[in-house]
């Protein structure tokens, strides 16, 4: 059975589509946070084994999001996600300990690129 991925966005269309295109390649356990605070809460409940993590969402941003998921599990694999033009966070992405950052609108293989790398035997 593939691993437990956790799609954080404030979109629910990215969420859908994000869902639809993991589902089609065979990551049926996939549950979704509308934003940063429920991806921690979830995280804390559910500790899937990936996160995919929008940076901008209200309530709780993806970056402050990704620090507190550290804090609870160092080991946590958060891949974080955002639009053309926010390259500056990338490196805040980074430093705060994402294992990739995919650019919006998402290239399909450049997703699964990402899920299969940060997931590593645990994709197959």
């Amino acid at each position: 059975m593939k691993p437990r991925i956790l799609i954080t966005d404030d979109t629910i269309f990215t969420r859908a589509v994000l869902k639809n295109f993991l589902t089609s390649n065979g990551f049926h356990d996939v549950i979704e946070a509308s934003n940063g605070q429920e991806a921690v809460d979830l995280y804390r409940q559910e500790k899937p084994a990936l996160v995919l993590m929008d940076i901008t969402m209200p309530i709780k941003d993806g970056i402050s999001a990704l620090k507190e998921i550290r804090e609870l599990d160092p080991s946590a694999k958060v891949i974080m996600c955002s639009a053309m033009g926010q390259q500056n966070m990338i490196l805040d992405a980074v430093r705060a300990g994402a294992v990739d950052f995919i650019v919006k609108p998402f290239q399909n293989e450049r997703v699964l690129e990402g899920v299969q790398k940060a997931l590593g035997d645990r994709a197959a």
